[in-house]
């Protein structure tokens, strides 16, 4: 438990404004260990990416066995701290989810708000507080303080319009317990530096579009992720091979018929 507080301390202490923790996001073994392998400082976990690659649904009826074994498998494979993505916790108690985490050897977790019973919705912020600051309380429990990035899925749900509503959750989930607050699709430099400014904590961006690390940074980010852009990138590569190959071979296959 002493090295996992420890590797807890040592995540936190990278979420530093202006010079951002960037997280390439993985799903298994091999892309965290490439991912450590061109400079990560720590790995995080894309829980649309896992699943696909584990064959379950990117939702809280997931099997949580399947998920926390891989990230057991992560976690012994890399030697720099871990962080989840959890969605809302898949249903487990505070308590029970921090020990799966623990016993992972998995030190960080993000927890979001969007609504699974009722899609396009927002859990109530209060309920959400509730949440992050038990988490909170049995990482401290368990001797582990584990890093909590708080999702936040207005964005997601309402757009840019969704501004406010954004920084009335995050301030609730900052006092909750949350050590970084994460608007999903937050990409636009000039509502990063507003974010920044107005809540004087560390904040989660993403990359998209025309932004880059570089200008999210100099917005005052403290910790930049893609998701799972990474794991996209991958499949579509692995698409373009598959589909040159093996239209060459059918091509191959009707050239041999006809010269017959």
């Amino acid at each position: 438990m002493t090295d996992l507080a420890a590797a807890a301390a040592h995540l936190r202490s990278m979420h530093v404004p202006g010079d951002p923790l960037m997280l390439v996001n993985a799903w298994d073994v091999a892309s965290a260990e490439r991912a450590v392998a061109a400079g990560g400082r720590a790995v995080g976990t894309s829980s649309v990416a896992m699943a696909a690659s584990l064959g379950l649904p990117d939702d809280p009826s997931a099997p949580v066995r399947p998920l926390f074994e891989a990230l057991e498998r992560i976690t012994n494979a890399v030697d720099v701290p871990v962080t989840a993505d959890l969605l809302d916790g898949y249903g487990l108690d505070p308590a029970e989810l921090v020990d799966r985490l623990l016993a992972a050897g998995v030190v960080g977790c993000n927890i979001e708000d969007s609504d699974h019973s009722r899609p396009g919705s927002l859990l109530d912020p209060g309920t959400v507080a509730a949440r992050l600051a038990a988490i909170r309380s049995a990482g401290v429990r368990a001797g582990a303080d584990i890093v909590i990035n708080a999702r936040i899925d207005a964005y997601l749900h309402d757009g840019s319009a969704a501004t406010p509503e954004v920084i009335e959750r995050a301030r609730r989930y900052l006092d909750a317990g949350a050590d970084c607050v994460y608007p999903l699709r937050l990409v636009d430099p000039l509502v990063v530096r507003d974010l920044v400014e107005r809540l004087e904590a560390p904040v989660n961006a993403n990359i998209g579009g025309p932004t880059t690390v570089a200008g999210l940074a100099a917005a005052g980010v403290s910790r930049i992720s893609i998701g799972p852009r990474g794991f996209s990138t991958a499949l579509a590569a692995f698409d373009d091979l598959a589909a040159t190959l093996l239209h060459a071979g059918a091509e191959g296959g009707e050239r041999s018929l006809r010269a017959r």
